[in-house]
């Protein structure tokens, strides 16, 4: 389905476009045009606003007044509305989800999706952060100058492998990912425990898990050391 633009100055688009987060849900309450009956629902992840951003050549995020691709879209009727007093969605995401309501409009005989620049029929909310806990077991010996780290990793839900890396110090642990060398995961990881491969580290070295990108993943995840 294809977009036209709104109007400069024009009410026919969506607007005041609020959401309210309770127990895993989210409810979306907007204003109507006089005249409009349906609207298209799109909801997007962190990961699905990235794409869209990519396929248009902007900057990622649903907040930017780049086109968001017309996927994924569930009509909701303006009869809907009124009977559930607003739209309420589960949120089975964790992070960051937007919304975008598209007005449909009609062009030359053809509906297509009302595209509002200013971002009125846009909102953002957060669906609370998935608890990433991992464990270090050292094992060594007095008269041995190496020693064996074992890391279990236990995640609330999978995780690319991309989002941690360990980091080695010597002489204590590291206190951030630059506080020593980083060392990237080989393989993602499953929901549940993940027993990682014995690393074999000097014995007055010591190594902690992060995030490679704190300001990114630390929106969606929570790293615990047990």
């Amino acid at each position: 389905m294809r977009y036209i633009d709104a109007e400069p100055g024009s009410d026919q688009g969506i607007r005041g476009l609020t959401a309210q987060v309770e127990d895993g849900w989210c409810t979306l309450r907007w204003l109507w045009p006089r005249d409009a009956q349906a609207v298209y629902i799109q909801k997007l992840s962190e990961s699905g606003a990235a794409d869209a951003a990519a396929e248009s050549g902007g900057a990622a995020g649903w907040q930017s007044d780049q086109l968001p691709l017309a996927e994924g879209l569930k009509l909701y009727t303006r009869e809907e509305y009124k009977a559930a007093n607003g739209y309420r969605d589960r949120l089975d995401h964790f992070g960051k989800i937007g919304y975008v309501i598209h007005l449909v409009a009609e062009q030359e005989g053809e509906h297509a999706l009302l595209h509002q620049p200013e971002g009125d029929n846009r909102i953002e909310v957060s669906a609370g952060r998935a608890k990433i806990h991992y464990s270090i077991r050292q094992q060594g010996s007095w008269l041995s100058k190496r020693k064996t780290v074992r890391i279990d990793v236990h995640a609330e839900v999978p995780v690319a492998r991309d989002v941690l890396c360990y980091v080695k110090k010597e002489g204590s642990y590291p206190a951030n990912r630059e506080d020593g060398i980083v060392y990237p995961f080989a393989e993602s990881f499953q929901a549940g425990r993940n027993e990682l491969p014995a690393i074999e580290i000097g014995k007055n070295e010591y190594v902690r898990l992060f995030f490679t990108d704190g300001r990114t993943y630390g929106q969606m995840y929570e790293l615990i050391l047990e």
